[in-house]
């Protein structure tokens, strides 16, 4: 992912160039994902909606709750 997005170190960059100049696999598998990141880009970005919100929001809460019981519950066990 640091290749495609250009965040890779010198030495990276060269042994995949390098790579690729050997491995037409390898290029075809490069090429297809720099277009699949164009692609990507090019999309309208849309917000959720407000329903897809209210559920991660309501998931959020219940783990916490959750979580908060267990840690509650494993003070209350090893505490006595």
């Amino acid at each position: 992912m640091q290749y495609l997005y250009a965040e890779a170190s010198p030495i990276l960059q060269l042994a995949i160039d390098t790579a690729m100049k050997d491995d037409v696999h390898l290029q075809k598998e490069i090429k297809t994902l720099q277009r699949t990141i164009k692609q990507l880009n090019n999309l309208e970005k849309q917000s959720p909606s407000q329903k897809s919100i209210d559920a991660i929001l309501n998931y959020a809460r219940q783990t916490q709750k959750k979580n908060n019981f267990g840690n509650f519950a494993h003070v209350l066990v090893y505490s006595q």
